[in-house]
């Protein structure tokens, strides 16, 4: 009787449109239809005008931050960071800061991060079960963390009213994803603070962000901080671990390899290419082949 679209932006941004018209396909013509987004891109509209029948619109006339966020942008070489950040939380007097983050793999490092920093900090991004995302929201809306660092896709819909400061690890790709993050602080009459790290490739969309709040967003650099840090040679603070591969299992019965004229320099056989291959096809043959099967092996090599 009823189907909500509720994110349809974000659901058409993540390529789930040909999902969405599969499960059309599969409803009553007669039903109710309902479509939320944050923004409405052209895109959008569309989607909107091809499922909705004579629908009602309800928009709000401009989307816009609350006045009571106040900005400032922290200019910082990539490798710094986390040490910024940790600096940050030490001298700010902060209730429950939400952080964001490009990716689900930064996301779950930074929280990592943050937790051995001595922080009561979680992670809220995609890979997570839906259990535990579940968790991590509750256990920042009790105060059980007082940090949540998320991605974009997890943060829809976040609801709390305490949170203190808003904090772009990662700047966003669109000046509409910046004022939807920000607004999550400065809500239910209460005052918020949005700091975002900001890279030199990053001046582009620093002036597009600039651009649609209609003002200049406040630089600022942190007393005590030492910004003239070299990066390392190979910045491996978000690299993923290593993936080792699994030992291959011995058999105690196996006959020790003979040696010949291509051995290796360890001592060892290693057989010419016309060799290796005719390992491949005894190999594939049965321990008594039929002689049909003999002669079709013989052919093949």
């Amino acid at each position: 009787e009823g189907l909500v679209l509720d994110e349809a932006d974000q659901m058409f941004d993540m390529g789930f449109l040909p999902d969405i018209r599969r499960i059309l396909a599969k409803l009553p013509r007669q039903r109710q239809t309902l479509l939320f987004s944050a923004t409405m891109p052209v895109e959008i509209r569309g989607l909107a005008k091809e499922i909705l029948r004579d629908p009602v619109t309800i928009q709000v006339g401009s989307m816009a931050p609350p006045i009571s966020v106040t900005h400032a942008i922290y200019p910082v070489e990539q490798h710094l960071k986390t040490p910024l950040l940790l600096k940050l939380l030490h001298h700010t007097d902060t209730e429950s800061v939400l952080i964001f983050t490009r990716t689900k793999h930064r996301a779950k490092r930074l929280g990592e991060q943050l937790e051995k920093a001595g922080y009561r900090a979680s992670s809220l991004q995609g890979n997570l079960s839906q259990n535990r995302r579940q968790a991590a929201l509750e256990g920042f809306r009790d105060g059980t963390f007082q940090i949540l660092v998320a991605t974009d896709i997890a943060a829809r819909g976040i609801d709390v009213s305490q949170v203190s400061h808003v904090i772009n690890y990662d700047i966003t790709n669109t000046p509409e994803a910046y004022i939807h993050r920000i607004g999550r602080t400065g809500r239910a009459a209460r005052s918020g603070d949005a700091f975002t790290m900001v890279t030199a490739e990053d001046s582009v969309m620093v002036r597009m962000i600039e651009k649609k709040l209609g003002t200049t967003l406040e630089r600022r650099t942190l007393e005590g901080f030492d910004y003239n840090v070299r990066a390392p040679q190979k910045d491996q603070e978000f690299d993923r671990p290593p993936r080792h591969p699994h030992p291959q299992k011995i058999n105690p019965k196996a006959k020790p390899v003979s040696q010949g004229n291509s051995a290796n320099k360890s001592g060892g056989y290693k057989p010419d290419s016309r060799e290796r291959n005719h390992t491949n096809v005894q190999s594939a043959l049965p321990s008594r082949p039929s002689k049909r099967y003999a002669r079709r092996a013989s052919k093949a090599h």
